[in-house]
């Protein structure tokens, strides 16, 4: 077992506890494969039937740990494509989990927390929650298999989160069906406690259920709709300039801040991923990733991100007009294929 994760049989309940908090709870390798490995144990136990999982600290769960991937590729090492190869293969399995995964989210809960928590069945969250997927803004792709829940979102509201990587908060996930409760954090351990207890999941969260506030988005969701509904790219910049509202001059800026190659990309891939299931849409993220982790706008996204923090990346190339074709980037990999 990793140093990072608790794993704790208490009644009827495995729960798992994300115990890095000095670094968001971002998901290293290790991590990855003592979760699955947890999973698996769980899964074939009689005694556990139902599994949770929660972060220690003020996040969930920050994502993966991008800079070691950004380290491992600028190495040469092939560390960081290992790293996804295996997360992707525990988000399939957490949304093949064969008993009820609750997953009990504050705070930032981002890129691989995203993946850890969405795909499972219960997805309780507290006023604290700031979720996005925000790998546009270094140069990536949404991944974790988050292609597959952003494209089954309604009124286009996944294709606005995948381009341009906005935060949202619990009132708009909750609406989206990214999280099925708002529950009080303080009500975790009472949930948890039931849990254990043998209640069912749903009578173990009934009593804790709270109202969340009104979304931001909510009040722009026809307008998000009607925009992020356009054949292009391009097209949803032309819709964002001509509505001419504050919202789509703050879209219009922020997507134009990101990566134009990411852009295209994601476009593509929400689209793609309307007609594939989840294991499907993994094996894509994993063929884009693989021709996306070596290329100039990972690295300085990283950088720009993370690392010198300048927020100022230097796109190759800077436009949307000048990026080439995308057919090589969702080519199949051959025997390097993620199943």
């Amino acid at each position: 077992m990793d140093p990072h994760i608790l794993a704790e049989n208490r009644g009827a309940l495995g729960l798992l506890t994300l115990n890095r908090p000095q670094a968001l709870n971002a998901l290293t390798l290790g991590m990855v494969r003592a979760l699955h490995a947890q999973l698996d144990l769980w899964a074939a136990d009689d005694t556990v039937k139902v599994v949770a999982i929660r972060g220690e600290g003020r996040a969930f769960c920050a994502g993966g740990d991008i800079r070691a991937v950004q380290q491992a590729v600028m190495a040469g090492s092939d560390a960081g494509i290992a790293f996804l190869h295996d997360e992707y293969h525990l988000n399939a399995a957490v949304g093949a989990f064969p008993k009820p995964y609750v997953a009990f989210l504050h705070g930032i809960t981002m890129g691989g927390g995203a993946g850890m928590s969405v795909h499972g069945r219960y997805r309780l969250a507290d006023a604290s929650l700031v979720f996005a997927m925000p790998e546009a803004a270094i140069g990536f792709i949404p991944d974790a298999g988050s292609s597959h829940f952003f494209s089954s979102l309604t009124e286009r509201l996944g294709f606005y989160l995948g381009l341009t990587g906005e935060r949202i908060g619990v009132g708009d996930a909750l609406e989206a069906g990214l999280v099925t409760h708002a529950v009080n954090s303080g009500d975790f351990g009472a949930v948890i406690a039931a849990l254990a207890d043998g209640k069912d999941v749903e009578t173990a969260i009934a009593p804790y259920v709270r109202k969340a506030q009104k979304g931001a988005l909510t009040d722009h969701r026809r307008r998000i709709e009607t925009i992020f509904a356009a054949p292009s790219v391009e097209a949803i910049l032309e819709r964002l300039d001509r509505d001419g509202s504050e919202f789509a001059r703050a879209t219009a800026q922020t997507m134009r801040s990101r990566s134009p190659t990411s852009l295209k990309l994601i476009y593509r891939q929400l689209h793609t991923a309307a007609t594939l299931d989840l294991k499907q849409c993994l094996a894509m993220e994993y063929r884009l990733a693989s021709r996306v982790l070596p290329t100039h706008d990972f690295r300085e996204g990283v950088r720009a991100a993370l690392i010198d923090k300048d927020r100022a990346p230097r796109w190759q190339p800077a436009a949307l007009a000048a990026v080439g074709d995308m057919d090589a980037f969702f080519a199949p990999l051959g025997e390097g294929e993620l199943w």
